[in-house]
């Protein structure tokens, strides 16, 4: 059975690239997308994602924001945020919202690959 993914960006452009990556993984499938975090919330409860890719910084409800409502809604999901800032205390405030990894936007797709299979090895996803 393959990881069920869910992309959270406001630009379609990479939205569309990392759906094209993802899906020529082995094991893992995009099966919703959402331009911002409030969409991300419906798109979640209706598609019941294993996992969440996320950025940040979106207009109307950010990432984070997002991430506190995904998390509470469906403990199971797991959430990893995009972003391209590096700052050690904007990342260590992600992963104790609730985060099951962090990747830099500008990092290799192989990094955020990895990231999506860590957080599944944690349960069964």
């Amino acid at each position: 059975m393959n990881t069920r993914v869910m992309l959270v960006d406001d630009h379609k452009m990479f939205r569309d690239g990392l759906r094209g990556l993802i899906n020529a993984e082995p094991g893992m499938e995009v099966v919703g997308e959402a331009v911002d975090g409030r969409q991300a919330i419906e798109v979640a409860r209706r598609l019941a994602p294993d996992v969440v890719v996320m950025d940040i910084s979106m207009p109307g409800m950010n990432g984070i924001e997002a991430l506190r409502h995904l998390i509470r809604e469906r403990p199971a999901v797991k959430v990893i945020m995009l972003s391209m800032y590096s700052s050690g205390p904007l990342v260590k405030s992600v992963l104790a919202a609730g985060a099951a990894g962090y990747v830099l936007k500008g990092s290799d797709f192989a990094e955020l690959a990895s990231t999506i299979r860590r957080a599944c090895g944690l349960q069964d996803c």
